[in-house]
């Protein structure tokens, strides 16, 4: 694939070639326009192996898509470019685990390898632990729909790696269900096994914490799903935390665009 330099910027197609950008990459790319149609891919049996595939990462990217609504409210403050790629990556490696089904429809059994989840950053670029490395521990419900997370009382100065400006911090800890993902025959695609509770997800925040003194008292922050559901075992439960910067001015508090982290710090 040929990267374009000059001075022109403008995509589509000159003759046999197309020129295109890639998201997430800088500059215009330009490639040989061809291969398969449209057709082919759906119905010649010599692409049978490439709509397996092109099911299952359906799939994985739908399930993906259920993590990042759920917690959308933080990924469009704190999340990179790259984390929808990363979690689609996560989700079809799960794929790859169900031994039940034939390919092209192999389930993505969320519940059965939820570790996959566990610690994936929100920003690779700012992790969690190199933010705040003071000591924390977190309880959840025996019905998995809360969970409280406790810091125990603390010097920040020593503990939280702030943004430059920054006087106050703030704690996130928010849990969501995310459902396993079966294929369809039907419709053809895969769908939550739970729709109802697919995506449930509660955020909770700490108070503002000043960032030049010794907290006063413990901080918990606890996040409980809306409605008290029952949650079957074809579900599984991800435990996002989080930490946020902000200045204060007068009595407003505003947040700061870098600096902040967040990850999935358990599952449950």
């Amino acid at each position: 694939m040929a990267r374009q330099k000059g001075p022109i910027k403008y995509v589509g197609t000159i003759g046999d070639v197309r020129h295109f950008k890639i998201k997430g990459q800088e500059g215009y790319f330009a490639g040989m326009i061809g291969g398969p149609t449209a057709e082919q891919i759906a119905n010649d049996p010599t692409f049978a192996r490439t709509r397996e595939n092109m099911n299952e990462f359906g799939g994985s990217a739908n399930a993906a898509k259920a993590v990042r609504v759920a917690f959308s409210e933080i990924i469009k403050r704190l999340g990179d470019n790259h984390l929808t790629g990363r979690l689609t990556g996560i989700m079809k490696t799960i794929n790859k685990e169900d031994n039940s089904e034939s390919r092209g429809q192999r389930a993505i059994l969320i519940s059965q390898v939820p570790q996959y989840l566990k610690g994936v950053e929100f920003n690779r670029n700012t992790s969690f632990s190199g933010v705040f490395s003071g000591p924390y521990s977190i309880a959840q419900t025996a019905d998995r729909t809360g969970s409280n997370m406790l810091i125990p009382v603390f010097n920040p100065r020593n503990y939280v790696r702030a943004s430059a400006g920054a006087t106050h911090f703030r704690i996130i800890n928010a849990i969501a269900v995310i459902a396993d993902y079966i294929y369809n025959p039907i419709s053809k695609g895969y769908e939550p096994s739970q729709p109802d509770l697919n995506q449930l997800a509660n955020i909770a925040y700490s108070d503002y914490v000043e960032l030049s003194n010794a907290t006063a008292a413990d901080i918990n922050v606890t996040a409980t799903l809306p409605g008290a559901p029952v949650l079957p075992a074809d579900v599984t439960v991800l435990n996002v935390i989080g930490i946020e910067f902000y200045q204060q001015v007068g009595s407003q508090f505003y947040l700061f665009n870098g600096g902040n982290s967040a990850k999935i710090d358990r599952t449950f």
